[in-house]
């Protein structure tokens, strides 16, 4: 049964009454499907405008959970989000970031997200509505493993909300694959920072992905980062323990070790990009 509700409170309703599986971009729903037949209905939001738009407010800036990639990639957003939109520009093909959404994007729980270090690094909250209501949960909570989320069967992840002044920052991303693009990621590095009037770094936001079950923050990092001067500075404070927390495993992609030795140069490097380029 295929459904296509006008309305968020209709999908709301639809899935709150019917139960089923939620479709928006549909790109990592029908690879997943494969040659077989879902059984529930199949209830499409991809059309919802509540789902569709970004608005920059004075508290917060709201990224609708339809918003494409293709959408994220041009908005006209603070610097805060260069990393999250080049993030859009490596997430599969052209067709890919034409349909595939933000929303759908973290649904799928992938350890291999793009979009995922970016967004913790802008301290990012999930917007959740059901018949309940709606109530929001930092990302970091959203996200509980490979493929697993803190949804319940009747919600429907509507935006992801950042603070307004995360977009003061400064942000890069980067990402190692086994190719330049249509590839899913090795490691993948989010950065963010400030500089205070001295040019020091005065607070510092890095995140790594694919190096464990869920892309996390690396807060002893972070902190040691906090005084940097200079390129050199920045060498001296990415230590081996800093990334301690990382559990990488191997696969077809790389191995354990692999991963582990290319995060680490992957951080170094990124943070000292992004701090060249908030220096500019």
């Amino acid at each position: 049964m295929f459904l296509q509700p006008a309305s968020l409170s209709a999908a709301i309703d639809l899935l709150a009454q019917q139960g089923g599986k939620l479709l928006a971009g549909g790109t990592d729903f029908f690879p997943a499907l494969g040659q077989g037949v879902e059984p529930r209905p199949i209830i499409d939001i991809s059309q919802l405008p509540e789902l569709g738009r970004i608005e920059v407010g004075k508290e917060s800036i709201r990224l609708g959970a339809g918003v494409t990639w293709s959408a994220v990639a041009s908005a006209l957003l603070p610097p805060g989000f260069d990393g999250l939109k080049a993030a859009a520009r490596e997430i599969g093909s052209i067709q890919i970031q034409n349909r595939g959404t933000i929303g759908g994007n973290l649904c799928n729980a992938s350890p291999a997200a793009d979009s995922v270090p970016p967004l913790l690094t802008l301290d990012a909250e999930v917007e959740i509505a059901s018949p309940r209501g709606s109530r929001t949960l930092p990302l970091a909570d959203f996200i509980l493993g490979n493929r697993r989320t803190a949804l319940a069967a009747d919600e429907i992840v509507t935006a992801i909300l950042v603070p307004a002044n995360r977009g003061d920052f400064t942000s890069h991303f980067v990402k190692l694959g086994s190719r330049r693009y249509l590839v899913i990621s090795i490691v993948m590095i989010a950065v963010a920072l400030s500089r205070a009037a001295d040019g020091a770094i005065a607070e510092a936001r890095v995140a790594v992905g694919s190096c464990s079950a869920v892309a996390q923050r690396l807060p002893l990092l972070e902190a040691s980062l906090i005084g940097c001067r200079s390129v050199s500075d920045i060498a001296k404070n990415v230590l081996p323990q800093h990334l301690g927390t990382l559990s990488p495993i191997d696969d077809v992609r790389a191995s354990a070790t692999y991963r582990r030795d290319a995060a680490a140069t992957l951080v170094r490097r990124a943070v000292q990009d992004c701090f060249v380029k908030a220096k500019g």
